[in-house]
């Protein structure tokens, strides 16, 4: 139990480093005040590697470390917690739901990995400026902000919000479906409890 707690914060570790490099390092593109890049595949894959509250916290350290060394550092409190919600809920479907942590056929990992990826992404299309709306409509009032917001939330989402989702969710679910029986096989694949999936929902 003990060395499967070491081997999770390590690899929660690693996701935030990697949802760092993600964000920060490769080639991102900026459209509609949005920036397309990498780092939310990392927070999808590690919630279902590690299970939704790992994932999401992995995730929210990571890109809002991102956002404050990349000099956006009053979009970080909000990058924290829209990455841990995106965490949650993929977490919640692939193992409240799904069990993919559990013995199952290629297909059925790929099919609720795949689920999971695009609710969590998904919501996060419609979340992300709804929540940017209200923090600048009640909690750092900015009208245009705001406006820009409500435009992005009644459009559903911008394009480049949707792009993310894509490439985001195929990335995770590659490496995801890629990683699992390599990490099985070395017997590095972490196990996640009950209660930790109770904690998380």
């Amino acid at each position: 139990m003990k060395n499967n707690q070491i081997t999770k914060i390590s690899y929660a570790g690693l996701m935030a480093a990697l949802c760092y490099v993600g964000y920060a390092v490769f080639p991102a593109i900026n459209a509609s005040g949005t920036k397309v890049h990498l780092g939310n595949a990392f927070v999808v894959l590690g919630a279902l590697l590690l299970g939704g509250l790992y994932g999401g916290l992995a995730g929210a350290i990571g890109l809002s470390l991102a956002d404050i060394i990349s000099g956006y550092a009053a979009s970080a409190p909000r990058t924290f917690i829209c990455k841990l919600v995106i965490g949650l809920i993929v977490g919640l479907v692939a193992h409240k739901l799904a069990r993919i942590s559990e013995d199952h056929k290629k297909t059925y990992i790929l099919k609720w990995s795949i689920i999971a990826a695009i609710v969590g992404l998904g919501f996060n299309c419609i979340f992300e400026p709804a929540l940017k709306y209200v923090w600048y409509t009640i909690l750092t009032p900015n009208a245009e902000k705001a406006e820009a917001a409500i435009g992005a939330l009644v459009a559903v989402t911008t394009y480049a919000t949707i792009i993310n989702a894509v490439i985001n969710s195929l990335l995770a679910v590659v490496m995801y479906n890629a990683l699992r029986p390599a990490l099985f096989k070395a017997n590095l694949f972490p196990s996640i409890t009950k209660n930790e999936i109770k904690q998380a929902s």
